[in-house]
């Protein structure tokens, strides 16, 4: 991996810039970066907007990670989605099918349906900047897919691991890891009990380092292969 600074989940990102980054011009940015918003904080471990509810606006993230989940008929809690600094969530017609949950502290940037709808209607390049990106979540989507329903214990924290690297734009092999053993079992299907003999597990075959709540990739090419990972789906 080259040599980057590792970036914390914390770190605030210009939606300005990130934006122009992610291919779209900087006129279109400026339009959505002087939307009407307001920035809300979003703290973890309590639902931000419940599953059911109606949702009429827009958000993007400032800094954190939000995650959207689905619960069963008993409460079981399944994250089916992460939303990194710089990514949004689209507005719905009638009510979400999924809950928005904070991973980490997060600065979100929430804007109404009504503002943000009539700016993308009268600018064919911001829809297709938005199918883009939703064709990229979709991509992300089908690969959680595999590494829940096929992939073993093990490839799966790997996977969701190797994930949040690239999406972090982690450089360097080193990573303030965002989620606590619940969480990543909640991603991955697992029991926290089990995702931390994983973890212990891959620390003793010198896959990872763990110091407090940073992981150094002590050698990324393995880590990639038991994980499968492949980073083009990504890239869409």
């Amino acid at each position: 991996m080259a040599s980057r600074r590792a970036r914390s989940p914390t770190e605030s990102v210009s939606l300005r810039e990130t934006l122009v980054s992610a291919g779209l011009e900087q006129r279109l940015a400026d339009l959505l970066d002087q939307m009407q918003h307001r920035v809300v904080y979003v703290e973890p471990r309590r639902p931000f907007r419940e599953q059911g509810a109606p949702r009429d606006e827009v958000m993007f993230v400032r800094s954190g990670i939000l995650s959207k989940y689905k619960s069963d008929a008993t409460g079981r809690r399944q994250i089916v989605a992460l939303r990194f600094p710089g990514e949004g969530i689209l507005p719905v017609e009638g009510p979400a099918q999924y809950g928005i949950q904070a991973i980490v502290r997060c600065e979100v940037l929430v804007g109404k349906a009504k503002d943000f709808n009539p700016i993308v209607e009268e600018n064919p390049e911001l829809q297709r900047f938005f199918w883009r990106l939703l064709q990229r979540n979709e991509s992300i989507g089908y690969e959680w897919l595999v590494n829940c329903g096929r992939r073993d214990s093990t490839a799966r924290v790997a996977h969701l691991l190797c994930e949040t690297a690239v999406r972090l734009h982690v450089g360097n092999g080193h990573m303030v890891n965002p989620f606590t053993q619940q969480q990543i079992a909640d991603i991955t299907g697992q029991t926290s009990v089990n995702v931390n003999r994983v973890l212990a597990d891959m620390e003793r075959q010198g896959l990872i380092k763990r110091k407090g709540r940073e992981i150094e990739f002590s050698d990324w090419d393995e880590m990639r292969r038991v994980a499968s990972f492949q980073p083009a789906y990504l890239q869409n």
